[in-house]
């Protein structure tokens, strides 16, 4: 399928992501060496940079599927060049994610791309489209979480270990939720094309309130703690405890860490 009308410049990675990925990689290696004065806001920042990153591939998968299944038009709106200023709802793919990660430690991307469906043929393009992203997350949390299962932690410190294990708690929480069969996510654009007319036009006026439905379900504590339970128990089977998710969490958190995970804790 011909792809002849993206220019190179559409293509070409954005001068903010790569300012972003410097900024995880600086907190990162400030978070590993102890050179923070203040381990937490190096945490804090690591984790929110990687967050950020793991959120613009995610974005851009969607788009780079699109491209490939005849969607020539995401080149020039730019999504193909991973600037989150870009995306169609910044508000929803960049800073809700963030301020979900803040208040409640979970990962959930919002939509951002908008895709010319209509470009495209075919129901398993447009669902394999929709599964690009949260497969990026699954991605990322295979690597965040490979240290762990392949027992590679000898002389990992100990506050970057909590980080990289809060930071795939959250790609893990982001993969789950974003695959839930609910309008506005992915996993409903996957099972999407293969619905009836009707079904689809029935459920259409759902799609803007998806994400603010889920995570509001999350905040119910019966419910959130299934899902922590099923999550923690994902995670340990990759060798990642639950106290480690919990210093990550709390050491992100820098104003108000729990004692515990300090050093001498």
């Amino acid at each position: 399928m011909s792809t002849a009308t993206a220019r190179p410049s559409d293509r070409r990675v954005s001068p903010v992501f790569l300012g972003i990925v410097a900024v995880a990689a600086v907190t990162g290696w400030a978070t590993w060496t102890g050179f923070a004065e203040q381990p937490g806001l190096a945490v804090f920042l690591f984790v929110t940079a990687a967050w950020v990153v793991s959120l613009c591939l995610h974005e851009y998968a969607h788009a780079r599927t699109a491209l490939h299944s005849g969607d020539i038009s995401v080149g020039a709106k730019g999504y193909l060049t991973l600037n989150p200023v870009k995306y169609t709802h910044a508000l929803l793919s960049i800073v809700l994610p963030v301020l979900f990660v803040i208040m409640g430690g979970i990962g959930l991307p919002g939509g951002a791309v908008f895709i010319e469906r209509g470009r495209i043929r075919g129901r398993w393009r447009h669902s394999l489209i929709s599964a690009a992203g949260p497969l990026t997350n699954v991605l990322f949390a295979v690597v965040c979480t490979a240290p762990f299962w392949l027992d590679a932690l000898d002389g990992v410190p100990r506050d970057f270990r909590f980080a990289l294990a809060f930071l795939a708690l959250l790609q893990v929480t982001a993969a789950i939720l974003n695959f839930l069969p609910v309008p506005g996510l992915d996993g409903y654009g996957v099972i999407e094309p293969w619905l009836s007319y009707n079904v689809r036009r029935q459920v259409e006026p759902l799609a803007p309130f998806g994400l603010l439905i889920v995570f509001a379900l999350l905040w119910i504590p019966a419910l959130n703690g299934v899902f922590f339970d099923a999550v923690d128990a994902l995670l340990g089977s990759l060798g990642i405890g639950e106290v480690e998710t919990y210093c990550g969490f709390e050491l992100f958190r820098f104003w108000q860490t729990d004692p515990l995970c300090t050093p001498g804790g």
